[in-house]
């Protein structure tokens, strides 16, 4: 039996392989798996990326070099990572932000324009919490937020209501 898997094909105007580069260094476990590059007959320009296909800790990406095009990325479309820890948060946030633009509540765009949202395990236990005050706490911190500081937002869940 065959087994289906869902790539995740991003679409840039020709710094494919110049993101998956950056991706590719952020991230641990990561690597450039293949680049395809284009002929002579185009439509890009010869010997330039097509195709590159990455690694993102164990998750597969394609880059396309497809040119120029009426569309862009947006928000409509993100990409989560789930942070252990404030350390965690603070490289992730740092990294991909370098560039880019920052978001509330954990969201931010990298230079190519891709929306990341930079979660700490402990922002999603406390959204979830049993007690409805602290996760309300816990949410009102969070929207007042960019990056997410996580001992701020447990001071909040925890203060009395």
């Amino acid at each position: 039996m065959s087994r289906t898997t869902t790539t995740p094909c991003l679409w840039f105007a020709s710094e494919g392989e110049q993101a998956a580069q950056f991706y590719t260094g952020i991230f641990p476990s990561s690597r450039i798996v293949d680049v395809t590059r284009y002929g002579p007959a185009g439509p890009g320009p010869e010997g330039s990326a097509m195709t590159v296909t990455f690694e993102l800790d164990g998750t597969e990406f394609v880059a396309l070099n497809g040119g120029p095009a009426d569309f862009s990325f947006n928000e409509a479309v993100s990409f989560q990572i789930h942070c252990a820890d404030q350390a965690e948060v603070d490289r992730y946030w740092e990294r991909l932000s370098e560039g880019g633009e920052e978001g509330p509540c954990g969201w931010l765009k990298d230079r190519y324009g891709l929306s990341w949202q930079v979660v700490p395990d402990a922002l999603t236990d406390l959204l979830g919490d049993a007690d409805p005050g602290r996760a309300q706490r816990a949410m009102e911190a969070m929207l007042s937020m960019k990056k997410i500081d996580v001992a701020a937002i447990e001071r909040a869940a925890a203060l009395s209501g």
